[in-house]
């Protein structure tokens, strides 16, 4: 599948950790949330103990099944705890 972008936005620590408020990244089309946590360790290793606990909001709605297929040009916002 082709690549999608998604528009990840982070908040308190996530921020502080990673430095920038939004980020585009892209990720193979099909892509879950689990895959693009993945993709943000591989981007992010500083976020290695924040993010298992964090939320996350797809296009302003709780996720709360990692295995949702993400959809591409939509946010996802990461919500320490």
């Amino acid at each position: 599948m082709s690549p999608i972008q998604l528009n990840v936005r982070y908040f308190a620590a996530a921020r502080a950790a990673v430095g920038m408020d939004t980020e585009v990244l892209l990720v193979a089309g099909g892509s879950t949330l689990d895959a693009l946590i993945i993709k943000l360790l591989s981007c992010h290793p500083e976020l290695r103990h924040l993010l298992p606990r964090c939320s996350f909001l797809y296009n302003g709605v709780a996720v709360r099944d990692r295995s949702q297929v993400l959809d591409g040009n939509h946010t996802v916002d990461v919500l320490p705890p």
